[in-house]
């Protein structure tokens, strides 16, 4: 019996990463929501800050937050943490499975910069770990902890400059994720040492007899609304492998902050609309959410018009198939000679002009205008050989002269 153990630890700790960051994602966009639906009533009990009345599965629920917590501490407490961390354990191990025990084909692109395996995983971890460090020094800065706008823009320029980072020293695919994975590290870096730890010395007060300090709440909310506004993007971000169009553009630093923005703004209208309030304060977000989904659209499909030569020699079927067999059918066969396949990716293979014909509008947009084939460009495809595969397609694929 064979066990194809990279696939099947691939899968295993996917499905994890999933199961885990719903449970994780929708703790925390349902406390946003209670705390912002949060009104204060009469007759409140001591310290409560306000109420909220839900109403799920056939049943009513009373929910009261306060201030800074209650007198005596219930003998009952729920914690929610461990969605958190398993979803960046989880995320972390599926990385390794993907990018660090398959560096050569996924995270390294020899073009993009000539580095070893062991090189590519300490930036991957470096990225990561540096990512928290930076965000969190700047959520120290009095500057910008004590103005909200200010730390916002400072982090989406942090964001932006780890876009740029990666796509220096990665493959386009593995830096797009890397962005999505340095995110989701500040997010659980929130939660690990910053709102955990805050809420256990409060805790330590109650329990101390002592009062608890205010300032303890008010950070970890703080850090708990950022990882609010962060959710959406790094979704995108996370599932980005499977759109090529999106990671494969030259300028991805643009990309990511276009989603980025879009983002920010459908999930500031749900907090809005959560927190009661009504008019044109809710206007505004989802026509320029939409408006910037548009230029992102436009952005990524744009194109620029390429001056033909009219003296060079038009491609024929003869060069385009001699530029997939040498740097496509290593995968792309009926019997790939890539070690990684045992069959031709999702059944498409390119031996034959009819093959090419067939897959034209796949091997335009992967090979030439994304550039994320071949993987990792292990097969060394030149920028000439794909602007030739281009022009043969555009031309209407013709037979040779």
């Amino acid at each position: 019996m064979e066990i194809a153990f990279a696939d099947w630890l691939n899968l295993v700790f996917r499905w994890l990463h999933l199961i885990t960051g719903i449970a994780w994602i929708g703790a925390s966009f349902y406390f946003i929501f209670l705390d912002l639906s949060l009104r204060k009533r009469a007759n409140l009990p001591p310290g409560v800050h306000g109420e909220a009345w839900n109403v799920h599965g056939g049943g009513f629920y009373l929910m009261q937050k306060y201030t800074v917590a209650p007198e005596q501490l219930p003998e009952e407490l729920h914690w929610f943490k461990w969605e958190a961390y398993f979803t960046f354990l989880s995320g972390f191990a599926l990385m390794s499975v993907i990018y660090y025990w398959g560096a050569d084909s996924f995270l390294i692109d020899k073009e993009v910069a000539d580095i070893s395996q062991i090189q590519g995983i300490a930036l991957s971890i470096g990225f990561l770990a540096g990512g928290w460090i930076v965000y969190d020094v700047f959520c120290r800065i009095p500057v910008f902890k004590n103005n909200s706008i200010f730390l916002a823009v400072a982090v989406f320029l942090l964001i932006l400059a780890v876009a740029v980072g990666a796509t220096t020293v990665f493959s386009g695919r593995a830096a797009f994720v890397h962005v999505g994975a340095v995110v989701g590290t500040i997010m659980v870096g929130n939660v690990f040492f910053i709102i955990i730890p805050n809420q256990k010395k409060v805790v330590a007060d109650l329990i101390a007899g002592r009062e608890p300090d205010p300032r303890l709440g008010i950070e970890g909310k703080q850090r708990s609304t950022h990882n609010n506004y962060l959710t959406l993007p790094v979704l995108l971000m996370m599932t980005s492998s499977h759109f090529p169009m999106i990671f494969g553009h030259e300028q991805s630093w643009v990309v990511v902050a276009l989603i980025l923005i879009v983002g920010g703004i459908i999930r500031d209208f749900f907090n809005r609309m959560n927190a009661g309030e009504t008019g044109n304060i809710l206007r505004w977000q989802w026509p320029v959410a939409t408006a910037f989904m548009f230029l992102l659209i436009a952005f990524v499909s744009y194109q620029p018009i390429v001056a033909v030569d009219q003296d060079a020699k038009m491609p024929g079927a003869s060069d385009a198939l001699a530029i997939a067999q040498t740097r496509c059918a290593t995968c792309h066969a009926r019997k790939p000679t890539d070690k990684d396949f045992d069959k031709a990716p999702g059944g498409v293979r390119l031996e034959t002009v009819d093959e090419l014909r067939k897959y034209s509008a796949k091997i335009l947009k992967q090979a030439v205008l994304t550039k994320s084939m071949p993987l990792a460009n292990r097969t060394k495809i030149t920028a000439e050989e794909r602007k030739t595969l281009g022009l043969w397609i555009r031309s209407g694929m013709p037979d040779d002269e």
